[in-house]
């Protein structure tokens, strides 16, 4: 989605860049962090901290990797370790760190050594692919509501259509989205409706 400029612009630290970034990216980071925290102030408070750290590691972005990737993987780490966290200050047995969950599997990607690319990078690439796949009436929708975050009355007053087409279109990709990712990542079904929620 960035251009290589913007991601030069960002290791300069850019503070203009920055912030269209933060907006561009935040309705898709709150979904993702939904789907490992439900409190809306630490779903706040951990997306706050996911940019304190993209912003404090931004030497290290190379132009030739995803930022949306780059933001995912700090994220995840955040609410998997405030997760971690509040599982220990519950209980007083150990944790079992055998157990095998979707969420262990998240959290160990990153160093296993064995993937090129992060899960997230994966994901965000197929799920661009399919949106840029979508007939492309329903793709300027999907874009416009829900990459961009725009309101759908306002959305279809610009495109002079109804807000109930509108409805439609949103619906309709999302259903051909769906279809496409979970045949790649039949396994990680959660991820794929998270990233359509919003």
């Amino acid at each position: 989605m960035f251009d290589i400029q913007t991601k030069v612009q960002l290791k300069k630290g850019n503070p203009s860049v920055f912030k269209d970034v933060f907006q561009i990216l935040y309705p898709r980071l709150k979904g993702y962090c939904k789907l490992f925290v439900a409190d809306d102030n630490k779903v706040e408070d951990l997306i706050q901290e996911t940019f304190i750290t993209f912003w404090e590691k931004r030497h290290s972005i190379k132009t030739d990797r995803s930022i949306e990737s780059y933001l995912f993987v700090i994220l995840r780490n955040n609410c998997l370790n405030f997760l971690r966290n509040e599982k220990l200050e519950k209980t007083t047995s150990s944790v079992d760190i055998e157990e095998v969950s979707e969420l262990q599997y998240l959290y160990q990607i990153d160093f296993l050594g064995k993937e090129e690319k992060s899960l997230e990078e994966q994901l965000v690439e197929s799920f661009q692919v399919a949106v840029d796949e979508l007939p492309d009436k329903m793709k300027q929708v999907f874009k416009l509501c829900k990459i961009e975050g725009r309101k759908q009355k306002e959305v279809a007053e610009e495109m002079g259509i109804s807000i109930k087409m509108v409805e439609k279109h949103i619906a309709k990709a999302k259903e051909q989205i769906r279809k496409k990712l979970v045949d790649q990542y039949p396994t990680l079904i959660i991820l794929v409706t998270m990233l359509l929620e919003k």
